[in-house]
């Protein structure tokens, strides 16, 4: 295997990663106004992520980092052709971090209720606009023949974008009450398991109205050799094990399942892009790839030592914290940060 393939893979690894972890941060994010009754039911659903979200979103840095520095064209194409999308995405994470910070700094239902605003608005953007790009990934935008996308904004708006946007939305909703219902008191758990359980329903439409139109208007499922159609076929299967799960009750197991799902659509995206990693809409031979978009041979050793060292580094610091922070949350105001 070399090492253009080696990166390919961790890219794909970083950003499966990123979308398991941060996807419940996002569903959590989205339904704060909505879980929480008061105050107290509020600031537990916070204290459920508080410790771990500003980890998980080291993944999406790290994953653009990697892109960067392995796959320099495609990082250039991508952040400059989606560049307003971005900038957005930014201002409404900046808004979701202030929010977790400055909810509590002062008392008042005025004062708090514009950063819970904040934190589902910096939760919900970023979620609809990584479907929406991913999306575009998969069904190919107009990339010329130097490399570089000049279309705007409102081309990337297209209504196959749109469905992903919401796929998205849909999964990282359940995937986030799925994680609530594991970490808060009774109360607030057993209307996650209800929210759950609706954003199942939602989430299996619109997945099973997007790969549809996925399988007949792209190539991501049917390209000859490697293509994603076996781990959409996973995901489908654990997809619906979720909802019999979420009924069941069975609530550890939902969530697990739950994130299999989303792995696995992670892994379907990214096993039909290979060997590309941008599809050009106007000719095949525009399409980044992981030769014609690559760093030098040098620059991939060098790095593929240096994530080799700090890579699992990193995994065993997160998952030590992660152990940390796995009991239920209680609703005690003293044992509350956030």
């Amino acid at each position: 295997m070399d090492l253009n393939t080696v990166w390919f893979i961790l890219v794909a690894i970083l950003f499966t990663g990123f979308f398991f972890l941060e996807g419940f941060d996002y569903g959590v994010g989205i339904l704060l106004p909505f879980l929480g009754k008061d105050n107290q039911e509020r600031r537990v659903i916070i204290n459920s992520i508080g410790p771990v979200w500003d980890g998980n979103e080291v993944w999406m840095i790290t994953a653009g980092g990697a892109i960067f520095a392995s796959f320099p064209h495609v990082y250039a194409t991508l952040f400059s052709g989606f560049y307003l999308a971005l900038v957005l995405m930014l201002i409404a994470l900046i808004l979701r971090g202030v929010g977790f910070e400055f909810r509590a700094k002062r008392d008042g239902k005025a004062w708090r209720a514009l950063w819970d605003w904040a934190i589902f608005t910096g939760s919900l953007v970023p979620a609809l606009l990584w479907g929406v790009t991913v999306a575009n990934m998969m069904r190919g935008f107009a990339i010329e023949q130097d490399m570089n996308y000049y279309g705007g904004l409102l081309p990337l708006l297209n209504p196959y974008a749109l469905l992903g946007g919401l796929v998205f939305i849909s999964l990282f909703i359940m995937h986030g009450a799925n994680y609530l219902t594991r970490k808060v008191p009774a109360g607030i758990a057993e209307r996650a398991q209800k929210v759950s359980f609706i954003a199942w329903i939602i989430s299996t439409i619109m997945a099973a109205t997007f790969l549809a139109w996925t399988y007949f208007g792209t190539d991501i499922l049917t390209k000859p050799g490697l293509n994603g159609l076996s781990p959409a076929v996973l995901a489908a299967g654990a997809l619906l094990s979720t909802g019999w799960l979420i009924r069941a009750r069975k609530t550890g197991w939902a969530f697990v399942s739950g994130a299999l799902a989303i792995v696995l659509v992670s892994l379907m995206v990214f096993m039909g892009l290979y060997p590309r990693l941008l599809i050009s809409s106007l000719d095949p031979s525009f399409s980044l790839t992981i030769n014609n978009a690559s760093s030098s041979p040098y620059t991939l050793k060098v790095m593929t030592i240096i994530a080799s060292i700090f890579v699992p580094i990193v995994l065993l610091y997160q998952a030590w914290t992660y152990r940390i922070f796995r009991k239920r949350l209680d609703a005690k105001p003293e044992n509350l940060t956030y």
